[in-house]
């Protein structure tokens, strides 16, 4: 940290986090950068990373996308969360900005929202199937969310209602997308292969971006620093506990979801509107299925 000091990089950030409010605890503050000793964190990097990046590595070489063309077909839908979901994200980046702690952005559910934006813009391709199916292994973050809020240091009009609103929005867009079919396909249930991966790169993230952040200017993003005050594995093993039951509760979220979903789309008659979870649903709500067991159109 003094180093950083040194080369001015507190300086350089100090408009992206000078707005923090450090009265609420561990939120931000030399007691909650104290909380583990930088021995600790190093150690705790190394072996966490060494683990997760094994992991990517191996888990990558097994990840298969289905191979299909598809066509863009306009949706009302999707332009209403499209504009729903730019319009959230944008009072969020204002927010932000007017409190200085633009900071905050880096934060998971943040890059969520974002990568579900891109999903409803994107013209549908082999790559927003697998962004698709990756993101669905960040769904831990909205549900920690709703379990664990923080909105204490949301002070601003309407900023703790866009808070609720937000997260709740990253659940309807996925299972929407999964209504749609086509691109938004997911792999079979038995496969982890894209767990893996998905949870590997959360963990790199957090170690290898979140952490070299949190560390200079005091912030505790995504609590990469201090434990949640509701956090009930707090001590000095709390990040080695968030590891270990974050592995299990990602896929487990993701595979739930998509259970759970399928149920609503396939079976359960006032909501059923297709055969199959990856089956397409035309334009005019019929479902469409190709002999390779993918749809063509979006």
């Amino acid at each position: 940290m003094d180093t950083c000091a040194n080369i001015g990089c507190k300086g350089i950030m100090e408009w992206a986090y000078s707005g923090v409010n450090k009265s609420v605890p561990r939120n931000a503050g030399p007691e909650c950068a104290e909380y583990l000793s930088p021995h600790r964190r190093y150690m705790e990097t190394v072996i966490v990373m060494s683990v997760t990046v094994l992991a990517l590595a191996c888990s990558w070489r097994r990840l298969k996308v289905p191979e299909a063309v598809y066509v863009r077909r306009d949706r009302g839908g999707r332009r209403l969360l499209l504009v729903l979901m730019s319009l959230i994200w944008g009072m969020e980046i204002g927010y932000k900005f007017s409190s200085s702690t633009v900071i905050y952005l880096l934060n998971p559910c943040h890059i969520t929202t974002a990568i579900q934006i891109y999903l409803l813009a994107a013209s549908p391709n082999s790559l927003v199937t697998a962004v698709f199916r990756i993101h669905l292994n960040f769904l831990n973050g909205p549900l920690l969310a709703f379990i664990f809020p923080e909105t204490d240091s949301r002070i601003l009009p309407l900023e703790a209602s866009i808070y609720w609103i937000q997260h709740g929005m990253m659940f309807v867009v996925p299972y929407y997308l999964l209504r749609l079919g086509g691109a938004y396909n997911v792999e079979k249930l038995t496969d982890f292969s894209w767990n893996i991966a998905s949870y590997s790169m959360a963990i790199i993230y957090h170690f290898a971006i979140l952490q070299t952040i949190a560390v200079p200017t005091e912030v505790n993003l995504n609590h990469m620093l201090c434990p949640a005050i509701l956090d009930p594995f707090g001590g000095p093993y709390y990040r080695i506990f968030a590891v270990i039951h974050q592995a299990i509760l990602c896929p487990l979220i993701c595979k739930t979801f998509c259970i759970v979903a399928a149920f609503f789309l396939t079976s359960f008659g006032p909501t059923k509107i297709k055969k199959t979870l990856c089956c397409e649903v035309a334009a005019n709500g019929e479902p469409k299925q190709h002999s390779n067991g993918h749809s063509h159109i979006d």
